[in-house]
């Protein structure tokens, strides 16, 4: 089984980019990087948005593009992207506006507006999404009220990805998986929602029936050699991708796709959106081959993120190594409470919390490192929990993979916190999900199952087992103030 031409995945997250292009041999499946790129959010000198910057997005696509085809030929390519970020286009396929990013402060209370021409349980009954203040059905309503005119001109409703596609093939489409992100998804319609496209001010003629995970979309020109590559569209909401290339093995295996952000959930042939997984805030997001990704958005490494840029930027390893030294438990925040999506100052936010509810302040590179990572690991175990009461029976392993697989001490923290065993990796996921998707879409795959078992051979695993328990005063402690915030939905 080897590939007339070699893969390229177009992976990008909220804080960089990556082409990846793939070679399989010897039935083992390698990634080689052949461009990276940061991408950063920049203020629109217009507005004053926090604005994704889609021209030097696409110029790094096609740079990458260019360098992987250097190496030989290119069979095709898709893109993914973070979710619920979109772009507006006219009459004449020209964007309407900047391209404003979920961490754009526009959607602060806007929940709350949106609840009062639909009421939460109703939106989603409809939708089976989490509530996450900056669903693009929240950003919609925003620019309902602040720039009408956009949505005036509309006529074409394209997520991140689907307007890279189009731009590399003209053709213009929505994906399946990074539609049901949006929360104007009907489960039981499979289509677009009316009722929820006018909150958000949509007519249902600016938006396509979503294609599916593995579509071939068109073609565009090799860079090199002029020849045509396919366009497919992988699972192009990142998370999308991460889980089709998750390891897993069996129906009681719950993932992990670890980054800027931690999305911890199962994976069904059924949808959960009964009232007890309303209660639960758990979201329904629509998976390759069908399969439901019942999961939680929980605030991931972007915590440390932003603490490591205000301490100077020091290794990440520095960072886990002074965790590792300090008394663990002491502190411990929600990294679900709104006060973390984009603070001015991270540092701050952590310390005041900690203050607010009692608890030790963190000061120092250690105690603050420590006090993210036992949070997640605390936040892991929360949404395991509620896991196993929606789906009626345990969760017998967590598979972690992603950049943040990386992180030995979180691993470990996870498995203590939830007292079942760990296993991290692979690393690259989303691009090995974006590459395995075009590689069934092309034939070299028969389906999901066979690419699990191709990327469970190719690539290396880590097995963490639970060494130690989380005192339950911690337990309780976490639990006291952990619980889903009014942003989430749970008014």
């Amino acid at each position: 089984m080897e590939m007339p031409g070699k893969i390229a995945a177009v992976d990008i997250g909220a804080s960089s980019g990556r082409v990846i292009r793939s070679e399989l041999k010897d039935g083992v499946l390698s990634l080689t990087e052949a461009h990276r790129f940061e991408n950063t959010l920049r203020s629109d000198d217009v507005f004053g948005h926090q604005c994704w910057d889609l021209d030097f997005l696409e110029v790094q696509m096609r740079k990458g593009l260019a360098i992987a085809s250097e190496q030989g030929p290119l069979a095709s390519v898709g893109v993914d992207t973070w979710g619920v970020d979109y772009v507006l286009l006219d009459k004449r396929l020209e964007r309407i506006g900047p391209a404003i990013s979920y961490r754009d402060h526009r959607t602060d209370a806007m929940m709350d507006a949106v609840f009062a021409q639909i009421s939460h349980p109703e939106i989603y009954r409809r939708t089976g999404i989490q509530f996450l203040q900056f669903n693009s059905l929240y950003q919609l309503a925003a620019t309902v009220r602040q720039h009408p005119e956009w949505l005036a001109r509309a006529r074409h409703f394209l997520m991140i990805p689907d307007y890279l596609h189009f731009r590399l093939s003209g053709v213009l489409s929505n994906e399946y998986t990074n539609a049901t992100t949006t929360q104007l998804f009907n489960l039981d319609q499979d289509d677009w929602d009316a009722d929820l496209l006018g909150v958000a001010g949509l007519s249902r003629e600016v938006m396509m029936r979503p294609v599916e995970a593995g579509t071939i979309l068109g073609e565009t020109p090799c860079p090199r050699s002029g020849k045509p590559i396919k366009v497919i569209a992988p699972a192009t909401h990142d998370t999308g991708s991460a889980v089709a290339a998750a390891p897993l093995e069996s129906a009681d295996e719950a993932f992990i796709s670890s980054g800027t952000w931690s999305l911890m959930g199962i994976e069904s042939k059924t949808s959960f959106a009964d009232p007890r997984a309303l209660a639960a805030n758990v979201s329904n997001e629509g998976g390759v081959e069908r399969r439901y990704r019942i999961l939680k958005n929980i605030m991931g490494f972007w915590l440390i993120q932003r603490v490591r840029k205000e301490l100077g930027s020091p290794d990440h390893a520095e960072l886990v190594m002074a965790a590792i030294d300090c008394v663990p438990w002491q502190s411990v925040i929600n990294p679900q409470d709104a006060r973390f999506l984009n603070p001015d100052d991270m540092i701050s936010e952590i310390q005041a919390f900690c203050r607010e509810t009692g608890q030790p302040v963190p000061e120092s590179t250690g105690t603050l490192s420590r006090c993210i990572f036992d949070s997640l690991a605390l936040s892991y175990r929360r949404v395991k929990e509620e896991l196993e009461t929606l789906r009626g029976r345990p969760v017998n392993r967590i598979r972690i993979v992603g950049g943040g697989s990386q992180n030995d001490l979180v691993n470990q923290l996870c498995a203590d916190a939830c007292s079942i065993p760990v296993t991290a990796g692979p690393i690259e996921t989303t691009a090995l999900g974006n590459v395995c998707v075009q590689m069934i879409a092309l034939g070299q795959l028969s389906g999901l199952d066979e690419a699990r078992a191709l990327v469970r051979r190719s690539f290396p695993l880590t097995e963490y087992v639970p060494h130690h328990r989380v005192p339950e005063t911690v337990w309780d402690r976490f639990q006291s103030f952990s619980a889903p915030p009014a942003q989430e939905g749970q008014a």
